[in-house]
């Protein structure tokens, strides 16, 4: 009997995302509910490597569609593929990590399958055979509990750090199968790729410190002399208080985040970007500074399992969602911080 649960391993570079092995153990955590195994659906080309991680993770078999055509990730090469699998096996439920990628596979398998999609999931009920999937709204001021009652396979996409991410286990066995499927010639092109200027990932990483708007509000800081107009002079004392920032998410090994009043008012690249329009995050550990927390920047933190504000302004909305709060001015409370730190942590 075919599995009824599916998972997709999203990968780039000859890797798997780590939170395609989230997604994984979400799926295992459904095999009770269902009374089947887990199938994960591997797509690309030498990824054999990736399939057999897959079942260290958990997986009883994997589906390996391996071409060439699939060397690079094209959705609509992806998609008929992966549509093609779907109709041949009929799972009760298709989760996906929630990744740049998925997003948009997602959407075009589901509008082809003529199912539903559940997006950025935090987390799985089974109710009656199918999926209740909580999902935040609202900038992330609610949860709501969603779910699709009549088409299948369900499609939910997850939240990354949102599921446990398991450990694996070269122990455990399951099948690999090759996928007999006809890929279709794309119809784009992929010219390169550019290394983002992130450094650690926002989306993977277990500690964030963000840096706001308020990096620039240090009147002592003198520009060097060839800088003469006034926004010249903003963005250097920015670039200096993101120093600080940097500083400390070295030291924890953290990545560092920014808003988008920061990102908009050319104080740091848009790779860095947390928020509705930039990363939605989920760390362990969120430390926001200088950052009054507008609903656009909440909706992409709410969810860190702990957040620490630094803000000269005792009522700025970012203490509201702070499980600490700091209320004083970043240039004296974080190099402080810093080194504080660094003898805790023996650096």
């Amino acid at each position: 009997m075919a599995n009824k649960i599916f998972v997709y391993i999203d990968h780039f570079g000859g890797r798997a995302l780590p939170v395609s092995w989230e997604a994984v153990s979400a799926a295992v955590s459904l095999k009770t509910s269902y009374s089947s195994g887990v199938t994960a659906v591997v797509s690309g080309y030498e990824v054999g490597a990736i399939a057999e991680e897959a079942v260290s993770y958990g997986a009883d078999e994997v589906f390996v569609a391996n071409h060439e055509k699939l060397k690079e990730f094209r959705p609509e090469v992806y998609t008929s593929v992966l549509v093609k699998l779907m109709k041949d096996s009929v799972p009760e439920v298709f989760l996906m990590p929630n990744t740049s990628r998925t997003r948009e596979l997602a959407a075009m398998v589901a509008v082809d399958l003529e199912t539903g999609i559940s997006p950025d999931v935090v987390a799985i009920d089974v109710v009656d055979g199918s999926i209740h999937a909580t999902r935040p709204i609202y900038a992330g001021k609610l949860l709501t509990k969603v779910v699709c009652a009549i088409a299948r396979p369900q499609i939910l996409t997850l939240r990354s750090r949102a599921f446990k991410k398991p450990e694996p286990d070269t122990s455990l066995s399951g099948e690999i199968i090759q996928a007999d499927v006809e890929v279709e010639d794309p119809v784009t092109e992929v010219l390169g790729y550019k290394e983002s200027e992130a450094g650690v990932s926002l989306t993977d990483a277990g500690i964030i410190v963000s840096g706001g708007r308020g990096v620039s509000n240090n009147p002592s800081l003198t520009p060097i002399a060839d800088i003469t107009d006034e926004k010249g002079k903003e963005i250097w004392r920015a670039q200096q208080g993101f120093q600080l920032v940097r500083k400390l998410a070295e030291v924890l090994g953290a990545a560092m985040g920014a808003s988008r009043a920061a990102v908009d008012a050319g104080y740091i690249p848009y790779a860095h970007q947390v928020g509705q329009t930039g990363k939605v995050v989920s760390p362990d550990l969120y430390i926001a500074c200088g950052i009054s927390g507008a609903i656009q920047h909440l909706a992409g933190m709410r969810t860190s399992k702990m957040i620490v504000a630094i803000n000269k302004d005792a009522d700025a909305p970012i203490f509201q969602v702070a499980r600490f709060g700091v209320v004083g001015d970043l240039f004296n409370i974080l190099p402080a911080l810093t080194e504080a730190l660094k003898k805790r942590l023996g650096k």
